[in-house]
């Protein structure tokens, strides 16, 4: 009996081998017409096809991430490739990689609630309230784990071999063309970088629509051209002095307005505080106190033309976000964009934004602006679900300055280059 079936697994297998062998190189969809030179030669191309196709997949899987699968096969030859390819370890990596939606940059990733745009009005996508506490908790042992040995033990080397005061002159930035621009895939992977809770589609990042969108202030108008607020006015960094708001986010918008002011605009700072109630941290009203007040005052100051969210994001107690430029150490920057809309609902109704498209337009002017000026001070563009009062103005930001690990003076460097590529934005 143990014969008879090995002699029956040895046959099967047989047989499973010759219909694979005739569905690679006939392909299944004809018989054998006698030319056998041709038939060798379709074979070959067909399987050096396949391979190129899944061989870089495996290479560059980030490539491949929101590229969805016809899971449809339109053949037995297209299956038996399939199913032989995901036996190869590299493929099967691959594979699990496209799974988890896409790898964000870890510095991002690592964005806490204690200072981050989380707004504290928002619900989950079941309908649900975050909890901060455990939100933060979860995301900043992420962070940590996304930090590789190699990183690590470069900070460590670069801190033993070089002073923290030695200039580091930052060579010219980069141009980038159309052709590379309106590539969907490639705008996206090398600018954004996209909450797992919303989407986006190739006609939102259309980059020739956005950038041919005119960004422009007026600065002839008189009265209040540029608004400058904080949602979370109590955001501080490392060394500020408690009680003390110019050594928080409040005093570094206030030399951010200063910086505009010497350009030529008439900037109006708000340093209301939405953020506290009876003395005590609580973010839960924040965006809805800001909206109310903010709102009012854009009524009655028609001239104003930009309305700018200033925050300092928050991270693992590890990071530092940071780069040098002209000698100069500077806190990195965040762009940030609320989409209204989720991935698994769609549009949020309840938080309409008429100007996404000029919300989108404008950051992603202000990116390539600092990519080509400062490389390396801006990070990747975020976009999340919800709105974050972006709906204020056609020219409405939400700016992520730094983050609770950086020095004041660190903050106050940065906005001198971003003072600069407002500038060049909106005065071109």
């Amino acid at each position: 009996m143990e014969r008879l079936s090995r002699l029956w697994n040895w046959i099967l297998w047989m047989l499973f081998f010759m219909t694979g062998f005739y569905i690679v190189f006939a392909g299944g969809q004809r018989f054998w017409s006698g030319d056998l030179q041709a038939l060798i030669r379709e074979g070959k191309t067909s399987m050096q096809r396949v391979c190129q196709r899944e061989f870089a997949r495996c290479l560059y899987p980030g490539l491949f991430l929101e590229y969805a699968e016809d899971t449809d096969m339109v053949s037995p030859a297209e299956w038996y490739i399939k199913r032989v390819m995901a036996m190869h370890p590299l493929y099967r990596l691959q594979y699990g990689a496209k799974q988890t939606g896409g790898i964000e940059n870890a510095s991002t990733y690592e964005m806490l609630v204690i200072g981050g745009v989380h707004d504290e009005n928002e619900l989950d996508e079941n309908g649900e309230e975050y909890d901060m506490e455990t939100l933060a908790q979860v995301e900043n042992e992420k962070a940590l784990e996304k930090k590789t040995e190699k990183e690590q033990e470069q900070r460590r080397e670069e801190q033993m071999e070089e002073p923290e005061e030695k200039p580091v002159v930052v060579t010219a930035g980069t141009i980038y063309n159309m052709e590379e621009l309106s590539d969907f895939e490639y705008l996206f992977e090398h600018f954004y970088t996209m909450d797992k809770t919303t989407t986006i589609s190739p006609a939102d990042l259309d980059a020739e629509t956005l950038l041919s969108m005119d960004m422009s202030i007026d600065k002839d108008v008189e009265g209040p051209q540029i608004l400058i607020y904080h949602t979370h006015s109590q955001e501080g960094f490392v060394d500020s002095v408690p009680g003390d708001n110019s050594t928080t986010i409040v005093g570094v918008g206030e030399y951010l307005a200063q910086l505009l002011r010497e350009k030529g605009y008439d900037v109006m700072h708000v340093t209301s505080v939405y953020d506290l109630v009876d003395g005590k941290l609580d973010r839960n009203e924040a965006y809805s106190k800001a909206q109310e007040e903010i709102s009012a005052i854009l009524e009655d100051n028609p001239s104003i033309q930009s309305v700018i969210d200033l925050h300092r994001d928050g991270v693992a107690e590890g990071t530092r976000l940071v780069t040098e430029i002209d000698g100069k150490t500077m806190a990195r920057f965040m762009f940030f964009n609320g989409l209204s809309r989720t991935k698994k609902n769609g549009p949020i109704e309840y938080l309409y934004n008429p100007y996404i498209q000029e919300n989108l337009a404008l950051t992603l002017q202000l990116k390539l602006m600092s990519e080509q000026y400062y490389p390396g001070l801006a990070r990747n563009i975020y976009l999340r679900s919800l709105r974050y009062n972006l709906h204020l103005s056609d020219k409405a930001l939400l700016i992520e300055a730094g983050a609770q690990t950086n020095t004041l003076q660190e903050m106050l460097n940065t906005m001198e280059p971003l003072s600069d590529i407002l500038d060049k934005v909106f005065n071109p």
